[in-house]
């Protein structure tokens, strides 16, 4: 029994296909968009909402900050997010957001480092020469995403296609060999 120059193609293609997808890494992949930790609390005399991608490892925080006018927030103010593991097993960690102005308004990025999925404390601290003020919530940490998964997930339709064009690729050798046979 002989191979089929196709089915001898097809080997060529799957075999670095395969090869990629047993030796990829973990890809760190944003699986979704953020979500409200909180909504238009009050916090002193702000009204402060935050967003974030709580995943192990690289978690994002968007903090939006609103007042009753938009002089009321000061220029010097900062933006601290403290990060606890609920169960306490390691000390409470601070992380500096850094002020944007997205379409007018007032928002902090801070990337935040989580160790493990669990339940953590989020410690939401706002300083500036006028006065402090904080809040807190409690977030769980979710997995990053599928790891080597996320390639075989992504890569499939373009796996399907890829043997589908192989299989009509044999059809029609097939039946142009076919044809001359005959």
């Amino acid at each position: 029994m002989t191979m089929s120059s196709g089915s001898h193609r097809a080997r060529y293609v799957l075999l670095p296909l395969v090869i990629i997808f047993l030796f990829a890494r973990t890809a760190s992949a944003h699986e979704g968009p953020p979500y409200p930790l909180f909504v238009d609390q009050k916090v002193d005399r702000y009204l402060i909402s935050v967003w974030t991608d709580p995943d192990v490892g690289e978690a994002l925080f968007f903090v939006m900050i609103s007042a009753q006018e938009p002089a009321e927030i000061p220029a010097d103010l900062k933006v601290q997010i403290g990060v606890q593991p609920a169960s306490g097993r390691l000390p409470e960690t601070f992380y500096s957001g850094e002020r944007e102005n997205v379409q007018g308004n007032i928002q902090y990025r801070a990337a935040v480092h989580f160790d493990a999925e669990e339940l953590w404390r989020v410690r939401v601290r706002l300083e500036s020469a006028t006065g402090n003020a904080e809040t807190l919530a409690t977030v769980e940490a979710t997995p990053p995403g599928y790891g080597r998964w996320d390639l075989l997930l992504y890569l499939f339709p373009f796996l399907a296609v890829g043997i589908l064009w192989v299989i009509a690729m044999v059809h029609k050798i097939k039946r142009r060999t076919g044809d001359n046979h005959a």
